[in-house]
């Protein structure tokens, strides 16, 4: 048992112990002679020795663990403490451990800051010399612009070779270089011809798609001046810094400044000094003075903006235009006092901008031809995304919509009036200064076919009335509040759409009431009254009998009972401009404060005429240039502005005020014609917006001095002999005189017949019964109203009746079912909305203008 007991214990030098220890152990002579031999005497108390199975196995794991020891330790070696390895490009890095693998040397960094360098310097110098500089001269090759009729036949051709003219540098006045330098570039003389940062913010704009920039050196301006086509591309703008670059180091800085000067563009036609010379001072360049080299230096900062002739957009008015080519002068001649360039006792001489002659551009453009030019050039530059001076480089065929048969029978029908009716030397004091626009829409299309503009820009009328702005459209814009409350419906409805048989009270000084059923109160802050052009004690009458009369009381009351946003989106979705609309939330909204031009009423009014069908307004067809056509000139796609329902029974409306009210001069066309007339507060302006199932006109009427600085419209009383003068005479007349020859030889057609919109909603207070959804097409029961409700007026009127159709049997007199939900309520002491006024005037909320009827 105690021999058992003894091989039981294992001695503490065996087993795994003995194995680390023969690993760590260099071999003795036992390995030598291939025995198993012991590294050390058995620490048990028997000396037994281990058997040899287990020796073996030990020295098989302690070899294999010493084996992958020593290949750690090795790659190790190789990252950590070895040489780096033998690529060409040692990254990431051999020679490093962990995240410092990935941190390049500095000959890394070196070397490829160097090949990045040498690679730009390189294609810099290929593209440098791969470019010509430019040439002067062939910038004075002639390329028109030419615009064409309807029928595309030639209408007018501007620009060309006598506008283009090269002077050298010695003809050039130093005064005139001085402010061009002082003005563009006032390091010109010391620079290399570019602008670093300004290269590089154009460019990466460019790169990532944004808005393109113009070079900033005299050099760069030069460049950008020889390239004739309008392409805004990256490539462009690196061609242009390698020619600016081959210029700043190869040409004289005087051979430059000639270059630039001759190629820029002055405006009037005019490309290079010498012909913006003639164009504005009618004389060679080399006799200009400081103060007009001042103003040529001062219109090269953009002559749409600053021609005082004015230019194309709503910010390019002469008054404008004007204001900012003083203000620019002064600043120019300031400028060079500054930078060292004139004496301040010199800058003390010149106080008053310099006069300038009569453009002959004006000239070129007689007649209607000027207005229409400037138009389609609009369109062209908005739908082309192109710039005034991309267009004025020519090379452009525009075909226009406008059809010269028509033109000239609109140029007709005004001119024919104004002579008959307008004397100037018989009635200085109130027929000077009377102006006319008009403008002509196709009803299927939205086409503009003709315009109005003025006598003509040959006759320094450079305003085109027909794109008019600042004169308001008075009663005209009634028609917006009525279809609105048609769509929408009002408090009186729930909000279904109402119909013009629905009655308001009309009589004169009626206060209004706010959509809280409370009074407007005036400046005074009394409850505001509403008035009428006539004192005439209406009662209540149907919206039918208001819009034919031109009534403003029912008007003034339905724009709160409707709301003034649905009346803006309304015309908005028709295409009035939401820039052109009044603002204020008041009474004198819904009576024509806004002021549309001439050719947005015309074709808002076509909308009515489409059966609820709108088209944007175009004066282009097509653009070619280079023999390819310009993208994006097809017609604009029609779109659905309102219910045929609502559309057809406005028309409906406006047939009864040419047939029975304040149009009526309008039934000599002897078609079926709807429209409305428009006067504002003070016989400021008249309108007359008119259309038939093929054509729509608007004609406006008003007076402005055109040659004075500050535009102020002036009353047209007593205009032709008339004491107060309305849509319904002079522009009616005109509208009648045009569409007979516009449409002659077109075959009669009748607008379609509406259904009836069956909701009656009388405003509140009025003698009527409940509102009836469903109510009966005739028989109707009138009620009586109670003593309190009964108006201090006569009975209502004839537009209380219903509108029957052919087949239906109806009472002509008796009254159509009505609506009431409450009475009129008593004035409250607590401020409403401001409310409308009766005559011009007034500030914050309270209204300005308005209308006084038809």
């Amino acid at each position: 048992m105690s021999e058992h007991r003894r091989k039981q214990q294992q001695p503490q030098g065996g087993g795994r112990a003995a194995a680390r220890r023969a690993a760590q152990q260099r071999p003795g002579r036992g390995a030598e002679s291939g025995r198993d031999v012991p590294t050390a005497s058995p620490s048990g108390p028997y000396g037994d020795e281990p058997g040899h199975g287990s020796s073996r196995a030990d020295g098989r794991r302690s070899a294999g663990r010493g084996t992958a020891g020593r290949g750690r330790g090795a790659a190790q070696a190789g990252r950590g403490t070895g040489r780096p390895d033998k690529r060409f490009i040692n990254y990431p890095r051999s020679d490093r451990d962990g995240w410092k693998r990935f941190v390049p040397s500095w000959k890394l960094v070196g070397g490829t800051a160097l090949g990045f360098f040498a690679i730009i310097t390189a294609g810099a110098g290929i593209g440098i010399a791969s470019v010509n500089t430019p040439d002067a001269n062939k910038m004075a090759e002639a390329q028109n612009n030419v615009f064409y009729w309807a029928d595309d036949t030639q209408m007018v051709a501007t620009g060309g070779s006598v506008n283009r003219q090269i002077v050298p540098i010695g003809k050039i006045p130093r005064s005139m270089q001085n402010a061009v330098i002082a003005a563009e570039n006032e390091s010109f003389e010391s620079d290399k011809g570019v602008d670093p940062m300004g290269i590089t913010r154009a460019v990466w704009n460019m790169a990532k798609g944004g808005s393109t920039q113009g070079g900033s050196t005299i050099t760069q301006q030069y460049v950008k001046n020889t390239y004739l086509d309008s392409d805004q591309t990256l490539k462009r703008k690196v061609t242009e810094l390698f020619i600016s670059i081959k210029l700043g180091v190869t040409a004289e800085k005087n051979t430059i400044l000639a270059g630039y000067l001759n190629t820029a563009y002055y405006g009037r036609d005019a490309y290079g000094i010498q012909a913006a010379s003639r164009a504005y001072f009618g004389k060679d360049c080399q006799d200009l003075t400081p103060s007009e080299g001042a103003f040529l230096a001062s219109v090269l900062k953009g002559p749409n903006l600053y021609n005082p002739d004015g230019g194309i957009g709503t910010a390019a008015t002469p008054e404008l235009n004007t204001a900012r080519a003083q203000e620019r002068w002064a600043w120019v001649l300031d400028r060079e006092v500054k930078v060292g360039r004139m004496q301040q006792a010199e800058r003390d001489q010149y106080k008053e901008f310099p006069k300038l002659i009569e453009s002959a551009q004006a000239r070129n453009m007689s007649g209607q031809i000027g207005y229409m030019v400037d138009t389609a050039k609009a369109y062209v530059m908005k739908t082309a995304n192109l710039t005034v001076d991309d267009l004025a480089k020519g090379g452009y065929q525009i075909h226009t919509t406008f059809e010269k048969p028509r033109v000239d029978a609109l140029v007709k029908a005004v001119e024919e009036t104004r002579d008959r009716i307008i004397d100037e030397k018989k009635r200085p004091e109130t027929d000077t200064f009377v102006q006319f626009g008009a403008a002509s829409v196709d009803v299927k299309t939205g086409a503009l076919v003709a315009l109005y503009g003025g006598p003509g820009m040959d006759k320094k009328h450079f305003n085109n009335n027909a794109n008019t702005s600042g004169v308001q459209v008075g009663s005209t814009w009634k028609p917006f509040v009525l279809a609105a409350a048609m769509q929408y419906g009002t408090q009186n409805s729930s909000g279904a759409g109402i119909s013009a048989d629905s009655k308001y009270m009309a009589n004169d000084l009626t206060v209004i009431n706010n959509r809280d059923g409370q009074p407007l109160r005036d400046k005074a802050g009394k409850p505001f009254k509403q008035k009428n052009e006539s004192p005439t004690a209406y009662g209540y009458v149907t919206l039918n009998e208001a819009m034919e009369k031109s009534i403003n009381v029912p008007f003034a009351q339905l724009v709160f009972d409707v709301g003034h946003s649905k009346v803006r989106e309304v015309a908005k979705a028709t295409g009035i401009l939401e820039e052109s609309m009044d603002p204020n939330a008041n009474a004198s909204f819904a009576l024509g404060t806004s002021t549309p031009s001439a050719i947005r009423m015309a074709d808002s009014y076509a909308t009515f005429a489409a059966s609820g069908t709108h088209h944007e307004p175009f004066s282009v067809r097509s653009v070619q240039r280079d023999g390819k056509d310009l993208a994006n000139f097809e017609a604009p796609k029609a779109q659905q502005a309102m219910d045929n329902l609502i559309a057809d029974n406005i028309t409906k409306v406006l047939q009864n005020v040419v047939e029975n009210g304040t149009g009526k001069k309008a039934k000599g066309l002897n078609r079926p014609a709807a429209g409305k007339t428009g006067t504002t507060d003070e016989n400021m302006s008249a309108w007359f917006v008119g259309y038939t199932p093929e054509l729509s006109t608007s004609v406006t009427l008003f007076r402005s001095d055109p040659a004075a600085q500050k535009k102020e419209l002036i009353s047209m009383k007593g205009v032709a002999g008339i004491p107060s003068l309305h849509g319904g005479d002079i522009p009616a007349e005109i509208w009648t005189k045009y569409m007979k020859d516009a449409l002659d030889g077109v075959p009669v057609k009748d607008f379609p017949e509406p259904d009836k919109i069956p909701v009656i909603a009388d405003a509140s207070g009025a003698p009527s019964p409940s509102p009836s959804i469903t109510p009966s097409p005739s028989m109707s029961v009138p009620a009586s109203p109670s003593p309190q409700q009964s108006p201090a007026s006569p009975s209502p009127s004839k537009g209380g009746k219903p509108s029957c159709r052919p087949w239906e049997i109806c009472d002509p007199d008796e009254p159509s079912p009505g609506a009431s939900t409450s009475t009129s309520p008593s004035p409250s002491k607590t401020p409403g909305r401001p409310g409308g006024a009766t005559n011009s005037g007034g500030s914050g909320g309270f209204p300005i203008g308005g209308s006084t009827g038809g």
